[in-house]
């Protein structure tokens, strides 16, 4: 089922399905009536309108029908002016997307591509139009203001475009791809919490009637680094659907047994004796879930995370892990040991976190303060 959040349409893990019939929706219309002429004429995007040679709409539809079957049985690579950008969209979603570990981010992507997009070729593709996109991708609210997508958004965005024209490439749909042009990559947020800052939004959530199981996310992020998705996912049994907490061996284990390898890696983890020990006391108070209501996992925290959050500007949930790695490497962690413990690469340490070490830049230091 799609629900409307906004003006954006998000939809969950079984829903790719409808999306990609929504690319097919946003197709022209595969004959018209030629007036002059009298008779219907097939259109078939990126290629010179056929003629059906018939006036009458029963047997135009009979020769379309063996156009389409003609043309759904036909092998071989189209050029990129003979693809449209819906055609591409809807075969990456329905041969790709959906083996992915994430579907519904794929799909996220889609929806948003498909009202500037679908009805373009390949061909279109070109640093103007996708310079044009990101100038149309705004929010609308309620009150009738508008706020302009981030740049970040707008390279997801793309590079899932970028995806389906290669996918479709790699497969023999298209014979030459087309390069996406990305707005400039962010610069890494410098956000996190100080220690009075995280102590204020533990007691903040803690004593809220409708966000203190947020108290318990907030404290597995800060000692672990683990992100949001997967923290929501743990249990305190074996569990093939997301990870789970082995509080005999002192482990967590941040993927299920039956979940798909994706980009953001999630290998077990050692925990402290003080998370530790939050863990043991609440598996032995009963809980099944380190997040929970009720005894129910909790699938979503947004609004009571906002809620916990709303004395502290520019708090999100991933600020968390940026907060723990950060805190990390300021005890003197060294590099290839936040990255082995918190599951980023060394590339990334060095370059967001490895400022906020003692150690940073020793060595530059003391050569440079050497009396010659």
């Amino acid at each position: 089922m799609l629900v409307k959040m906004g003006r954006a349409v998000r939809i969950d893990e079984n829903s790719l399905g409808e999306l990609i019939l929504k690319c097919r929706e946003n197709q022209p219309e595969p004959a018209y009536w030629r007036k002059d002429k009298q008779i219907w004429i097939i259109r078939d995007s990126g290629r010179p309108d056929k003629s059906t040679g018939v006036g009458d709409r029963a047997n135009a539809e009979k020769i379309l029908g063996a156009y389409i079957a003609t043309k759904d049985t036909a092998t071989g690579s189209r050029h990129a002016h003979a693809v449209a950008i819906n055609e591409v969209l809807d075969i990456y979603g329905r041969e790709h997307a959906i083996k992915v570990a994430a579907p519904e981010r794929i799909g996220y992507a889609i929806d948003s591509l498909l009202a500037f997009w679908g009805a373009l070729s390949v061909a279109d593709v070109k640093g103007e139009t996708c310079r044009r996109y990101g100038k149309s991708r705004v929010r609308r609210f309620k009150d009738g203001t508008t706020r302009p997508i981030s740049d970040g958004t707008i390279r997801r965005e793309l590079n899932v475009l970028q995806a389906a024209i290669n996918y479709c490439h790699r497969e023999g749909y298209l014979l030459t791809p087309a390069t996406v042009t990305l707005p400039p990559k962010p610069s890494p947020r410098d956000r996190w919490l100080t220690r009075d800052e995280a102590a204020k939004l533990i007691w903040a959530a803690y004593r809220s009637p409708t966000a203190k199981h947020v108290a318990r996310f907030i404290l597995i992020a800060l000692y672990t680094g683990t992100r949001k998705d997967a923290i929501l996912k743990l249990s305190f049994m074996p569990n093939i659907g997301g990870g789970w907490i082995d509080v005999d061996r002192g482990v967590m284990y941040r993927k299920g047994s039956a979940e798909r390898d994706t980009k953001k890696r999630r290998k077990p983890v050692r925990l402290t004796k003080r998370m530790l020990g939050h863990c043991r006391r609440w598996k032995k108070n009963g809980a099944n879930w380190p997040v929970e209501i009720g005894g129910q996992r909790v699938g979503n925290i947004k609004t009571a995370f906002a809620t916990a959050a709303s004395g502290l500007p520019g708090v999100s949930p991933h600020v968390l892990k940026h907060t723990a790695i950060t805190w990390a490497v300021q005890k003197g962690l060294a590099v290839e040991d936040a990255a082995d413990y918190f599951d980023t690469s060394s590339e990334t340490i060095r370059k967001t976190y490895y400022h906020h070490s003692p150690h940073y830049q020793d060595r530059a230091i003391a050569i440079l303060e050497r009396k010659l």
